[in-house]
């Protein structure tokens, strides 16, 4: 396989430039999928938005709570607070990836929306292919489970959103990173 290095500064830093106007175009309420170290969830509620991260990490969970922002550790294919409620959920950090296949997680995301909700994704770049891979964590000599992932292309969302039942209602480029909004079909 390849070794690629994790941007983990970025990762458990602040907000950038890029994640802030991403997170600018949000209005609530917003459930973070993957929300890491709850970087877009303490921006979204120092912005007054209400919004709650969810990750299956406890050590994630714990970082995004002392940084003040609204976490809960669960897995998305399980039980989520509000379901049914949320006016955004995102997808960012190449979170699309999450359980390795896009469509079903987009599916799962579609039904923690209320009506007329939207998820908003971060994808890979045009050009670069859409995969489905196995991918471990290492730092040093500790390394994580194999566990599957998903890189979708910005030019293949369309496919994965329709075989989800969602239809793209935007895409925009900030920085070089890549993102589009989906709605109910």
């Amino acid at each position: 396989g390849t070794t690629r290095p994790v941007p983990l500064a970025t990762w458990i830093g602040a907000v950038t430039p890029v994640d802030r106007r991403v997170i600018e175009r949000l209005h609530g309420p917003v459930l973070d999928v993957g929300c890491g170290p709850g970087r877009h969830v303490a921006a979204l509620q120092r912005r007054g938005v209400t919004a709650l991260g969810i990750d299956v990490s406890p050590a994630a969970v714990l970082v995004a709570r002392n940084r003040g922002a609204a976490a809960v550790r669960g897995d998305v294919f399980g039980r989520v607070p509000a379901a049914g409620r949320w006016g955004e959920v995102l997808l960012l950090d190449g979170n699309v990836g999450i359980g390795g296949r896009p469509a079903r997680l987009l599916r799962r995301c579609a039904t923690l929306l209320r009506t007329h909700g939207r998820v908003v994704v971060e994808l890979s770049p045009p050009g670069t292919p859409t995969v489905r891979v196995r991918v471990r964590l290492e730092h040093g000599r500790e390394t994580s489970a194999w566990f599957p992932w998903a890189h979708v292309a910005a030019d293949d969302i369309d496919v994965v959103a329709r075989s989800a039942g969602l239809r793209v209602t935007d895409r925009f480029e900030e920085g070089s990173r890549w993102f589009c909004g989906l709605v109910a079909a």
